[in-house]
């Protein structure tokens, strides 16, 4: 995986399990992964240092990885998502408008 793969990735599992982090952890997430800022730059806005920095956003992306492995919902997300877009191809009307509504619950 490159690293923007891996910065994407990232970031999709933190949509998901963000709420588990402190805020800290989820505003130096969000300046790495999402607002695309160096690790220098994050260091000096929160005033912490460059390796504080790298050592808080290396648990997030480990703890990530154990919420995925266990919960896997990124994963039963991708999945509905798949299913619902090859159910779409052998739908009639009335099937797409079920399916709709299924991808507004979510």
């Amino acid at each position: 995986m490159n690293n923007i793969e891996q910065k994407t990735y990232y970031a999709n599992l933190f949509s998901y399990y963000k709420d588990l982090f402190t805020e800290k952890q989820q505003y130096l997430f969000d300046c790495y992964y999402n607002q695309d800022y160096s690790l220098a730059e994050i260091a000096e806005e929160s005033g912490i240092s460059r390796n504080a920095v790298w050592d808080s956003l290396k648990k997030v992306t480990k703890a990530l990885d154990e919420y995925e492995k266990c919960l896997n919902l990124f994963n039963k997300d991708q999945k509905l998502k798949h299913n619902l877009d090859e159910l779409k191809k052998h739908c009639d009307e009335d099937g797409l408008i079920l399916i709709k509504e299924l991808e507004e619950m979510e």
